[in-house]
């Protein structure tokens, strides 16, 4: 009840007046410490009763495949993690999980991949010891290894049917040379059908980045952090660190636009996507915060776009924009599902008006501060329990590996001004590192 209480004062302070509003984003106290084996371990105590959530963030995604042919084993990884350790059964470890109600899961992308868990706090040191045996010694059987290999061939396979999945995929392989980031985080088609023949691969994939210094435990809850501090030197201090650092390829400059179209083999609305080389996540630097409020001016849902296609004109049913935060320069991306083919190519040039505009004219201050605000408060409005305190964490944590981080960036979000805006947009909305991709039914 106080930490909701927190919350709502926070964001109260904010809305009566801007002056006022407190130098942290992220309200909650945290103890950050490092073992020294190189593994962190953040505790966030909440007075949410008697729940726990413990998020564990690899700094280990598609982003990490740098050897040719071998894409979608970080992904593969969230898989196997879930097969079974030389002490423990997956029977086993489900079965202690289900005793302790705990409801757990784990993702992938191209940064990072996390566990988490969430669970009643008498179970916290049985929570971390079950993840301390899988993330030191995961074992599995080349005949299993095979099988999980073909279930994530049927997961890609279910992936591509989906519109929206295959012009991603085009969109990176398209808009990327060299960086890791050509390919999604499934992986290339060819390299998750050879998968089953890499076994040998795999224990080096898993030796390299399943170590501790690539390693975060976040811990959010009803928790006492000294007592949190000596579990994890139980479980987890004894892990070895390892030395393999990855030679990321950096993507050059291009000197065109590119382009490429997807023929759909079913019935389907068409796609246009726009995006434009972003910038690395920076908390120092206004790039990041001001490509956010650039793609949220221009167009998120209420932005002046969204209000003409999609409601007055309702040539668009859907119009968003992504500006991923990633470790190395990503995309911005503008999508748009288009009710007819004929209006593509009208949609496409709007986008790219919008996008030049902001390049062109100062935005008023007033417009800006709101769109400020609308982040500042929907990022605080968020944090509402312990689970999505870590959830929210997670993110940056893949990035920085401090929740400071995210009061950092919120103060450049804070400094950013029409000019600035200007700036961004004239040194990223540039024709040379533009891509565009379209997708319609094959006629």
């Amino acid at each position: 009840m106080f930490g909701r209480l927190c919350i709502l004062l926070c964001v109260t302070m904010m809305m009566a007046n801007p002056k006022d509003e407190p130098k942290k984003i992220f309200p909650y106290d945290y103890r950050q410490e490092d073992l020294p084996n190189g593994l962190r371990l953040i505790t966030v105590p909440t007075e949410y009763p008697n729940v726990v959530a413990v998020y564990i963030v690899t700094q280990t995604g598609s982003r990490n495949e740098v050897e040719p042919g071998k894409s979608g084993f970080a992904h593969f990884f969230e898989h196997l993690m879930f097969r079974g350790t030389k002490n423990t059964t997956p029977a086993q470890y489900e079965g202690l999980m289900k005793r302790a109600g705990a409801s757990f899961n784990a993702s992938t992308w191209d940064d990072r991949t996390q566990y988490h868990t969430t669970f009643s706090k008498e179970d916290l040191d049985t929570v971390l010891r079950l993840e301390a045996d899988r993330f030191q010694n995961l074992a599995y059987a080349e005949d299993l290894f095979r099988t999980e290999a073909l279930a994530v061939l049927g997961e890609y396979n279910k992936n591509s049917a989906e519109p929206s999945e295959k012009i991603s995929e085009v969109l990176y392989n398209t808009a990327f040379d060299r960086h890791t980031y050509k390919h999604t985080t499934m992986g290339f088609l060819k390299d998750i059908q050879d998968m089953p023949n890499q076994y040998a691969y795999s224990k080096t994939f898993f030796d390299r980045y399943y170590r501790p210094e690539y390693t975060t435990i976040i811990v959010v809850g009803d928790v006492v952090p000294d007592a949190v501090r000596g579990m994890i030197d139980r479980h987890w201090g004894n892990w070895k660190r390892g030395s393999y650092v990855p030679a990321i390829p950096a993507e050059t400059a291009h000197d065109k636009p590119r382009r490429a179209h997807v023929d759909w083999p079913a019935a389907t609305l068409p796609w246009v996507c726009v995006a434009f080389r972003n910038a690395a996540y920076t908390d120092t630097e206004l790039d990041s915060a001001a490509l956010d409020i650039l793609g949220n001016l221009g167009f998120s849902a209420n932005s002046d776009l969204y209000r003409r296609l999609v409601i007055e004109e309702q040539i668009v049913d859907r119009l968003g924009v992504d500006n991923f935060d990633h470790a190395d320069p990503n995309l911005i991306q503008m999508s748009a599902r288009v009710k007819k083919s004929s209006d593509m190519a009208r949609v496409e040039r709007e986008i790219l008006e919008t996008a030049e505009s902001l390049k062109e004219k100062l935005v008023a201050v007033e417009k800006l501060e709101t769109v400020k605000k609308r982040l500042r408060y929907s990022f605080a409005l968020r944090l509402n329990n312990s689970e999505a305190i870590a959830e929210s964490l997670a993110h940056y944590i893949a990035l920085r590996r401090t929740p400071e981080t995210i009061n950092r960036l919120y103060d450049r979000y804070a400094q950013v001004t029409p000019e600035d805006l200007r700036r961004i947009a004239r040194k990223y909305f540039i024709e040379n590192e533009r891509t565009i991709v379209t997708l319609e039914t094959k006629k």
